[in-house]
């Protein structure tokens, strides 16, 4: 039996599993060692042992597949007299503690990916960007993280479409009517219920361990707290007494006439809220100009943001808000107008809102006496239709009203007087709620591109009204 050392055992007894890996050892080592040599007959002959010990390898010069920035190769060096470059200004923002996931996230998420086909969003809009209009300010507030951008974008793009429809279709809409359906197709509570029907769940808490594809915001807390000096709660105050809406007067109703509303209020003609103090820059980080001589510091310039624990809460139904919007903020920066258009209508617009049930009419008979007076019509005249149990304990008379020969209304009641008013309202009704043919309506965002020659439809004039009765 032949003998075999000790030292030979791992290398006579185990053969390597793969002989071409073992052969590459081999060859690495080898040039290790000469590698090795060669350095040390290049060390001077003064050198002592702890220096000899201290020798570094030959780096080989290969081109490495990480290339610089062009703009940190081309930068020009900073000026010798600029001011020295505050500690820690640039990676301030990095530092600050995320409360929502990481876009690098969105791709793992399956509720994620199924919401961006349950809504068939076009494939420009990716899914980070999905992601991050699900992040409220409230969990996240820097302006690069969170959904606050996308939605100022898109709160004016579902005002603008909502209302060139209501408009066109319905030239003769008065302003309260105006408002309230506007705020019944595109108002806080509508988009909440929309996002609900999405499926969308809210998560309980923020946090960057959360999914991707929940709602991100940070809940406020009810309380029935009473108001300092007054004997109400303060979930019962008006929200822009408490934020801020702009005017002189923060009271609900201090002048506020319908001029005032249109010009001074929100698009539903309610009183704006969260209006930042005049001195305050528009968002945390602004730059803000100053004069030369008095530039202040670098480090006076940067705005820290403030932490998630230090944001103010937010209801879910904002939040829900915030979310259809910056939706469609997002939608159109990605995929251009053409398919906003389309997903409004096929969102907003297909919701069912009957119109005739958000007029109130206090003087409906006198209204009716100078619309017809305006618009040189004969004065109009009731008449009774039809009636029947007049001796009983229910009657119902039906009174139509005439303007000549032609009947403009008409309605029943319990009362001749009763039906003369509901007859009255409804011809205030039939007048207001006129749509002109659908062949004849041309919204003004259809219009884009046609001078262009992307397809555009050519405009053509709308009908105008001289507007709403005033008594």
């Amino acid at each position: 039996m032949k003998r075999v050392r000790l030292d030979r055992w791992a290398a006579q007894t185990q053969a390597p599993r793969n002989p071409r890996i073992h052969l590459q050892r081999c060859a690495v080592q080898q040039e290790s060692g000469e590698r090795r040599e060669t350095q040390r007959q290049r060390q001077p002959a003064g050198q002592g042992p702890l220096q000899q010990q201290q020798w570094q390898p030959v780096r080989r010069h290969v081109a490495s597949r990480r290339k610089a920035s062009t703009s940190t190769s081309t930068s020009p060096p900073p000026p010798a007299d600029s001011p020295p470059e505050a500690p820690g200004a640039r990676d301030s923002a990095a530092r600050q503690p995320r409360n929502s996931p990481s876009p690098a996230r969105a791709l793992q998420s399956a509720k994620l990916a199924a919401l961006h086909a349950r809504l068939a969003l076009p494939a420009k809009l990716p899914l980070q960007t999905l992601a991050r209009c699900l992040v409220d300010a409230s969990a996240d507030p820097r302006p690069g993280f969170n959904n606050t951008p996308f939605a100022v974008l898109g709160h004016d793009l579902l005002g603008y479409y909502t209302t060139e429809h209501l408009l066109c279709h319905y030239p003769r809409l008065p302003m309260p009517v105006l408002f309230a359906a506007q705020y019944g197709y595109a108002g806080p509570a509508t988009l909440a219920a929309l996002r609900a029907e999405w499926g969308v769940d809210v998560v309980a808490a923020p946090g960057e361990e959360v999914d991707a594809g929940l709602l991100q915001l940070k809940r406020a807390v009810a309380g029935n707290s009473m108001v300092e000096g007054e004997a109400r709660q303060v979930k019962d105050l008006p929200l822009a007494r408490r934020l801020g809406s702009g005017r002189r007067n923060d009271e609900q109703n201090y002048r506020r006439g319908m001029s005032s509303r249109i010009v001074f209020d929100d698009q539903f003609g309610d009183l704006q809220s969260g209006f930042p103090p005049p001195d305050s820059s528009p968002y945390p980080g602004a730059a803000i100009s100053t004069p030369a001589d008095s530039a202040p510091e670098p480090s006076a310039q940067l705005a820290s943001f403030p932490s998630p624990a230090e944001t103010d809460p937010t209801t879910v139904e904002t939040a829900s808000a915030t979310f259809i919007r910056a939706l469609t903020g997002a939608l159109y920066l990605h995929a251009g107008s053409a398919r906003t258009k389309a997903f409004h209508a096929a969102h907003i617009l297909s919701r069912q809102l009957p119109l005739h049930t958000l007029f109130a009419f206090t003087h409906p008979t006198r209204d009716l006496s100078r619309l017809c007076l305006r618009e040189n019509f004969e004065p109009p005249v009731a008449r009774l239709v039809s009636e029947t149990g007049r001796l009983s304990r229910t009657p119902v008379f039906v009174v139509g009203v005439f303007s000549g020969d032609e009947k403009l209304g008409e309605g029943a009641g319990s009362s001749l007087n009763e039906a003369r008013v509901r007859a009255a309202a409804a011809a205030l009704r039939g007048w207001y709620l006129y749509s002109p043919p659908s062949a004849e309506v041309v919204l003004p965002s259809e219009v884009e591109g046609s001078g262009s020659g992307l397809g555009g439809k050519r405009w053509k004039a709308q009908m105008v009204d001289r507007g709403e009765i005033v008594t």
